[in-house]
């Protein structure tokens, strides 16, 4: 058996995005659903009717291997584990050139990091149940 290159772990983690979640209200229970059926809105306004709030997302992730596309899905599996089907963005912050090169010189990588809001909608579950049939489809 041949070991792995020193490097290979290392790509492996670093491409990593990690969501970790504030819960607001840690009595609220809300049954898992898919990460399909978690809707994305821009602003609060765009929810376009009532919503409860659950939890602050926190994503993070080597801005060198990780996109918006990887923050915003990692966003989304950790909402629909916390039963959210909704998902109000906040920001996403790159890292300055600066950084970035400081980074690549000193080995020391930099970080993108983005910030959400996990919502529950009450009226929207026919919505968030076509969405998770139509992945199971697939």
């Amino acid at each position: 058996m041949r070991p792995l290159p020193l490097f290979v772990p290392l790509l492996l983690t670093a491409a990593c995005v990690s969501t970790n979640a504030a819960l607001l209200d840690p009595t609220v229970r809300l049954a898992p659903i898919c990460p399909e059926g978690v809707a994305m809105f821009t602003t609060a306004d765009k929810v376009g009717g009532t919503y409860r709030e659950i939890a602050i997302l926190n994503s993070k992730g080597e801005s060198g291997w990780t996109n918006e596309e990887g923050m915003f899905n990692s966003m989304r599996k950790k909402a629909a584990s916390l039963g959210a089907n909704g998902i109000i963005l906040s920001n996403v912050n790159e890292p300055s050139a600066g950084s970035k090169i400081a980074g690549a010189l000193f080995g020391t990588g930099s970080e993108r990091k983005g910030s959400s809001v996990a919502i529950d909608i009450p009226g929207d579950s026919l919505r968030v149940r076509e969405a998770c049939q139509a992945t199971e489809q697939e």
